[in-house]
């Protein structure tokens, strides 16, 4: 049929703001001077209708006639020098399309039987090959999911038939073909293989290929977390599982409020007036290292599902991010083959979050950016979600036999499939082509719509149990949800996207924006009508049974029959030796500095300590009507909070808190230690906000290299500095998750193993958000204090380290009896209304802190350092759970902190400088502009005019 061809871009009298961004990156990233000018449109194209339908749609939907214009079957870019168009490959998820038809369809439009969309980019000035080349490679095309088009597609229907479901011979297989088998998409090592091998052998036949992926999906790293169960085994002795330790700290802590830890899809624990908060954090780095955009979408649309899928299914109230790059700025040659340049992942990550966060309606609103760089194999991309739901749907549903097995919200296709095993091994120079089909993209309208559908739901009581189809797609979900029972699923009744997926194809798609629900039979039809009012597909795929088997067939043909027992509790035990890495670097420390002022803004520039604003401003953190206390205050709105609070019900003061803390350079230097300092940095800045350190919960986010015997070593003491903290101070981790598999292997075999990260979450209740406290200085003439426990030559892994190229292995240590009492004792004076403004001590040390402060306020400060301290140390130490605080009288903090240590550093000037003295003896006289100037400087750089 014929199709239509709408193109739309902006008048030439306004601006091309993203023509504009475009230009800044090539000629400032990739140095194409050449290139005068640059403009955008969009190519609609529209398959089934009529050139004066298309019209119809051009003004009615496609373009707005206030700042745009738009021609239908002829160009509307017409004096370019060169003109490319991108789009996405067929069969990849373009969130667009099907809002096109459906859009259509409710204007009127009948005939509409498929759409597509893509760019095009009008070039001015001089554009050689090579200069186009790198253009398309570096801004505008990721060739794992994007395609230059070059001529205009006859149809835009998908074609296929359905593959045959094959039998696997596994049971003729020896040793090193099982392993072939499992190398490029299972990721199970021979143990595993064999006891595959052994169960068909027993059942006297081979498997099926959906039976082998389902089994693969099950046992992943991901899914299961095999290494986290297993036995380690460290010089000699056996220690318990790391799960295990981690669970019973939480179930030794007893805490109050905790309703459900580490049993569902995310921790919950009790919020007020009846209701329930509940907080998940998942990683997605292996997705976000071969197509970014997408990665992170679905990244965050998977974790919004996880906090959907909790209880009987809870509302999105918050998001958070937390990435690990390398510099923007590294050389081209030093990127590893098969990787993308950090620079586009930085740019293409924060789009995907943004978009995906800010079209749900869901506000962004804590988060952080750290930079190292042994993360160009493969950056670490992390995000949260927090809900909200009565407590009387807090626990975790469970299916009956009899009970319908239900899909909510999109269909289904071949993006995503191994999603859940390619997650789980490590990343190659072949990774990018071999696992293409694990990239997905999301869409963001799709997913709010089946939001707002399951919340009524919920609220209807129709839900017996729900989940999300995340990795591993329905064979995860009815896996799961059907443990106990059994489930019969029949695949051809699936909505596809496309046609032409093999039945394994359909089992294990990780399409997203569906949900798994199981449903009383009674209360199908009520269930159905309020999908078709919010424009969510529905479909009944399956029942849940007695039989304990998980049964999957298509048009009546099994193809897959596995037992529940053998699919969740076949696994091998592992037993895993931890063996301790030699520390080979050497203590070189920086000379006493006589350039106060480059030192500074060099330490105020470094990447970890910079103003990451450029990215925030991106993210609606306003969006609800939550906020109390936003990622930005002060007088110019440019002075970072340490946590953000939110009122998520209206008409009522209390909240909801939110933070973190992560340090993969400490992490790398001691991993105890790092994960003491990562915790520590979560809670101070929930109680440098006003929180109350007896009503925070903890969730845990283990990123860590392939655990060979050095990184398990690395991993087992971090998981004990995790277990002490909860111990010393009572705070319980409720939720969490471990991705293995940081590790780059390159075509010579040499491998590069990711720094390792603990990213610790905190979240938890504020009975009033009126009485927290944010980190800009308020008057002029106040005291400023300096509180906690610290001892300044611990300066390993600093930013002042870092600028000054020194080395040391003495990191911070964070003494836990002492840091547990300085947070009851800042609880209990910011509470008393002592306290003016908070900080807590990060990277970047006291400097950073006192900076941003005066930042914030538009002041500045006058600070003595003791005499027997150095200076540079005093100044630049990044001991966690250490505060700058500002007050008006010196009497009540040394009352309210008598049992914690602090000292006087000074007092807030009206003039807008920081002075630095010791023993009298003026050591810099500094202005904050120039600070600020230095601050501001490196993000502005990547997100130039964002």
């Amino acid at each position: 049929m014929a199709i239509q061809e709408v193109r739309v871009k902006t008048m030439p009298h306004l601006e091309d703001i993203k023509g504009k961004h475009l230009l800044h990156e090539i000629q400032n990233t990739l140095h194409i001077t050449s290139i005068t000018g640059l403009v955008t449109a969009k190519v609609y194209r529209l398959e089934g209708i009529s050139a004066l339908q298309a019209d119809f749609l051009a003004r009615h939907l496609l373009a707005e006639e206030v700042f745009q214009i738009y021609t239908i079957n002829e160009a509307v870019i017409k004096d370019a020098d060169k003109l490319l168009e991108v789009s996405y490959k067929p069969g990849v998820m373009n969130p667009e399309t099907g809002s096109i038809v459906k859009a259509a369809a409710d204007l009127g439009i009948t005939g509409l039987i498929a759409a597509d969309s893509s760019y095009e980019y009008g070039f001015y000035g001089t554009l050689s090959n090579a200069d186009t080349e790198h253009i398309l490679t570096r801004l505008l095309v990721n060739e794992t999911v994007e395609r230059v088009v070059t001529e205009k597609p006859a149809t835009l229907i998908l074609k296929g038939r359905p593959g045959s479901t094959r039998v696997i011979p596994v049971r003729q297989m020896d040793n090193k073909a099982l392993l072939e088998l499992s190398r490029d998409n299972l990721f199970l090592n021979l143990e595993e293989m064999r006891a595959i091998k052994n169960y068909f052998a027993d059942l006297d036949r081979d498997p099926t290929d959906c039976e082998i992926e389902t089994l693969a999906q099950t046992w992943s790293e991901h899914c299961v977390h095999k290494t986290f169960k297993a036995t380690i085994m460290v010089e000699g002795r056996a220690k318990k599982p790391l799960y295990q330790r981690l669970r019973e700290s939480t179930d030794q802590a007893a805490h109050p409020l905790v309703l459900s830890a580490f049993e569902d899809n995310s921790g919950v624990i009790e919020f007020y007036d009846g209701l329930a908060l509940c907080g998940k954090v998942e990683t997605h780095n292996s997705p976000s290292a071969i197509e970014p955009y997408g990665g992170a979408m679905t990244g965050s649309g998977g974790v919004f599902r996880d906090i959907m899928g909790t209880g009987k299914g809870a509302k999105v109230v918050a998001s958070t991010d937390m990435f690990c790059f390398a510099p923007p700025d590294l050389p081209t040659a030093d990127v590893p083959p098969g990787c993308l340049h950090p620079h586009y992942l930085l740019r293409r990550v924060v789009d995907g979050v943004r978009d995906y966060g800010n079209r749900m309606g869901i506000p962004t609103n804590n988060g952080s950016i750290h930079f190292h760089r042994d993360f160009r194999a493969k950056p670490t991309i992390i995000v949260g979600a927090y809900g909200i739901m009565p407590a009387a749907d807090a626990g975790k549903g469970q299916a009956v036999s009899g009970d319908l097995a239900v899909i909510v919200g999109g269909r289904t296709g071949r993006d995503g499939i191994h999603g859940a095993t390619f997650s789980s091994g490590e990343m190659t120079h072949r990774t990018m082509d071999v696992n293409a089909s694990a990239v997905q993209i999301g869409h963001a309208i799709e997913e709010k719509r089946m939001s707002d559908a399951l919340l009524r739901a919920r609220d209807e009581k129709l839900i017996r149990a729900i989940t999300d189809c995340g990795a591993g797609g329905f064979a995860s979900a009815f896996g799961e949800m059907g443990e106990e029972t059994g489930v019969r699923i029949l695949l051809d009744r699936a909505p596809l996207k496309y046609q032409g997926l093999a039945p394994w194809e359909i089992w294990l798609s990780e399409s997203q924006e569906r949900m798994a629900l199981a449903v009383d039979p009674a209360h199908m039809e009520r269930l159905a009508d309020i999908c078709r009012e919010h424009n969510v597909e529905v479909t009944v795929i399956g029942e849940f049974t007695a039989t304990g088997q998980l049964e999957v067939f298509y048009h009546d043909k099994p193809v897959c029959n596995l037992g529940m027992e053998f699919l969740h509790h076949g696994i091998p035990d592992r037993t895993m030796t931890a063996v301790p890495r030699k520390i080979t670097a050497e203590t070189c420390e920086p000379d006493l500095p006589c350039a106060w002022e480059q030192l500074c803004t060099k330490v105020m520039q470094h990447l970890n300590v910079c103003s990451k604003e450029p990215i925030v401003r991106m993210y609606d953190h306003g969006v609800q009507g939550s906020s109390a206390l936003p990622p930005f205050a002060g007088v110019e709105g440019n002075a970072p909070n340490d946590a953000v609070i939110i009122a998520p019900v209206p008409g009522h003061k209390y909240g909801a808190v939110i933070a973190h803390g992560l340090n993969p350079v400490l992490n790398t230097i001691d991993p105890y230690a790092g994960s003491l300092w990562a915790a520590a940095e979560a809670v101070a800045n929930a109680v440098a906000s006003g929180a109350n350190p007896n009503e925070l919960v903890l969730i845990d986010n283990f990123i860590w290299p392939y655990p060979d015997e050095e990184s398990l070593y690395d991993l087992d003491r971090a998981v004990d500095a995790c277990v002490d903290f909860v111990k010393a101070t009572g705070m319980p981790f409720i939720s969490g998750k471990d991705s293995l598999s940081s590790t780059y292997r390159a075509p010579d075999g040499s491998v590069l193993k990711i720094p390792p990260v603990l990213c610790i979450s905190c979240f938890g209740r504020i009975a009033d958000v009126t009485q927290t406290i944010s980190t800009d200085f308020k008057r002029p003439g106040n005291i400023i204090a300096l509180v906690g426990q610290r001892k300044v030559s611990q300066m390993g892994g600093s930013a002042y380290f870092d600028v000054t190229a020194a080395t040391s292995t003495r990191v911070p240590q964070i003494d836990l009896a002492q840091f547990t009492t300085t947070l009851h004792g800042l609880h209990r004076t910011i509470k008393n209304g002592a306290i003016l403004a908070c900080h807590d001590i990060s990277e970047g040390g006291l400097l950073a802190a006192l900076a941003e402060m005066c930042l914030g306020g538009g002041l500045g400060a006058e600070v003595n350092v003791p005499a027997q301290e150095r200076t540079d140390y005093f100044l630049f130490n990044e001991t966690a759970g250490c505060f700058v605080v500002e007050l008006a009288d010196q009497a009540q903090i040394d009352e309210l902190l008598a049992d914690v240590p602090h000292i006087i550093l000074g007092r807030t000037t009206a003039n807008q400088n920081i002075s630095v003295t010791r023993d009298n003896n003026s050591i810099f006289n500094l202005a904050t502009a120039k600070l600020l100037q230095a601050w501001q400087k490196p993000m502005r750089e990547v997100f130039g005019g964002c």
